[in-house]
């Protein structure tokens, strides 16, 4: 057994890729599944000593050498990384859906997305994360896109099933939306609860017209300084009036 260990460590540490029970198997002639699970396993055991700075992960399907996150920061310096593409969110987006729904038609993904998604699937399929897994039975037998076994081992997963559930995308974005005001970042500060989105259009619209001047305020006194509020209409005829009697006294 301890040979054996030693021969699947040594597998391990030389594969780039992460290694399925059925590669080992054929490298090793005459190894049982159980064997080589059993043997997996007791490396995670002599691993998950805090002396080692290694572990085994199952992931995309198999089971690779990786370093533990305590030193990220050290393999980060090493490694460079600059060259690495990220994806766009467009590209994200497109992918997490076909991660979901697949096998996914095209229309499928733009009817989800409402806009075309030529362009973001050939990118996503140049990067290896997306695939073609067949053609669907309507009219034209249209593609269909699956996610690739690059695209679990880029995310951390061994299989489509450890992709978060439902519950659980809905639970974290709850938490989001829970967040107190202050974590907000400077960024996102106009639309915040002093000052609603579409609330400075109110104050403008009052400065405009005038808060002690409303829309039509200054037409009324100009009429009344036309006719005058001292001398309204016919005041100046009135006068008349009454001093017509006056000369008819005398």
């Amino acid at each position: 057994m301890e040979e054996l260990k030693r021969i699947v460590e040594a597998l391990l540490f030389a594969s780039p890729d992460p290694l399925s029970v059925r590669r080992i198997k054929s490298v090793v002639p005459g190894l049982e599944t159980d064997q080589v699970i059993e043997t997996l396993n007791e490396l995670k055991i002599d691993y998950a000593d805090d002396t080692r700075s290694f572990q085994i992960v199952e992931i995309g399907g198999g089971y690779q050498l990786t370093t533990k996150a305590d030193y990220a920061l050290w393999v980060g310096k090493l490694v460079e990384t600059r060259g690495k593409q990220r994806l766009s969110r467009a590209a994200l987006e497109t992918l997490a859906i076909v991660a979901y729904k697949q096998p996914a038609l095209r229309t499928t993904l733009e009817g989800i997305r409402g806009v075309n998604v030529d362009g973001v699937l050939r990118t996503l399929m140049e990067r290896d994360l997306v695939r073609i897994v067949g053609r669907a039975d309507g009219p034209g037998r249209p593609l269909l896109f699956g996610t690739t076994r690059d695209f679990l081992m880029q995310f951390g997963l061994s299989k489509l099933a450890d992709l978060p559930g439902i519950e659980e995308i809905e639970e974290l974005v709850g938490r989001t939306s829970e967040m107190p005001a202050d974590d907000v970042s400077e960024g996102e500060e106009d639309p915040g609860v002093e000052e609603p989105p579409g609330s400075k259009e109110i104050p403008e619209a009052v400065e405009e017209s005038g808060a002690e001047e409303p829309p039509g305020s200054k037409e009324i006194p100009e009429v009344v300084e036309e006719s005058g509020a001292e001398e309204p209409p016919g005041d100046e005829e009135d006068p008349e009036a009454e001093e017509v009697p006056e000369a008819d006294a005398e």
